[in-house]
C-alpha cells in the first residue's frame, strides 16, 4: 500500500516530505496555466492523494534548452536539496534543430551532477518535430534511450504521451498542454514516479 511506503525510510524521512525536483522547460513550468494547474502541482496532488508524503518543486523555465537547464542546475540544487528528480528537457533543443550530440552531452552532465548528490532520476523522453526528418528524429530520440541505461536513471519514454498533437489537450499554439493535458501527463507518468518511490531505500541513491 502507498500509505505504508514511508515506513522503510526511517524516522528522519518521516519527519519531512520526500523532495522531488521537476527540472524542465515551459512544459514543466506551466506555460499560460495557473500555478495549481502546472505539472509539479498536479503531480504533487496526485501523489499525496495516493498516500505519499512529497513536495514537488517547480524548477521549470519557459524556453529553456538542455544547456539552460545545466547552467542553472547548481543553483537549483542548492535551493532545493531534492531526493528525486524528474528531468524534462530537450523539447526546445528539438524545436530549434540543435545537434542531438550537444543535447546528449548536456543531459549527461545534468545526470552526472544529480548522481553526485545521490539524487535518483526519472528522465522524461522527448520526440523531435516531424518536419526535421526521420534521420534527425532517430538521432534525437536515441539520446534518451542511451541515457536510460545509466545507473540511477529511469526513463519515461515520452513526456507528452497521449497529449501531443491532440487539439483538445493543447493550447491554441498546439505545443503547450492545457490543464487537462497536464492531468493526462500526470496520470501516465504517475506509475513511474511511484515505482521510484516504492523502490527507494533510504530515498537517496548510493550511486
Amino acid at each position: 500500500m502507498a500509505l505504508l511506503v514511508n515506513a522503510a525510510w526511517g524516522a528522519t524521512a518521516l519527519a519531512e516530505p520526500v523532495r522531488i525536483l521537476a527540472l524542465g522547460d515551459s512544459l514543466t513550468a506551466g506555460y499560460n496555466l495557473a500555478a495549481q494547474e502546472a505539472f509539479p502541482a498536479q503531480l504533487e496532488k496526485a501523489l499525496r492523494d495516493a498516500g505519499y508524503d512529497v513536495a514537488v518543486i517547480n524548477a521549470g523555465v519557459s524556453g529553456d534548452t538542455s544547456a539552460g537547464g545545466l547552467a542553472r542546475l547548481d543553483w537549483v540544487l542548492s535551493e532545493s536539496s531534492p531526493d528525486l528528480a524528474i528531468v524534462e528537457l530537450g523539447a526546445n533543443d528539438g524545436l530549434r534543430g540543435l545537434d542531438p550530440a550537444h543535447t546528449g552531452a548536456n543531459l549527461t552532465a545534468i545526470i552526472e551532477r544529480l548522481r553526485r548528490d545521490g539524487v535518483r532520476i526519472l528522465l522524461a523522453g522527448m520526440k523531435a518535430p516531424p518536419n526535421l526528418g526521420a534521420e534527425y528524429a532517430a538521432e534525437f530520440e536515441a539520446v534518451y534511450a542511451e541515457l536510460a541505461g545509466r545507473p540511477g536513471v529511469a526513463l519515461y519514454p515520452f513526456f507528452l504521451d497521449g497529449v501531443a498533437a491532440n487539439p483538445g489537450l493543447n493550447q491554441k499554439d498546439g505545443i503547450h498542454p492545457t490543464a487537462r493535458g497536464i492531468e493526462v501527463i500526470v496520470e501516465r507518468i504517475l506509475p513511474y514516479v511511484t515505482r521510484m518511490l516504492d523502490a527507494a531505500d533510504g530515498v537517496r541513491s548510493s550511486q
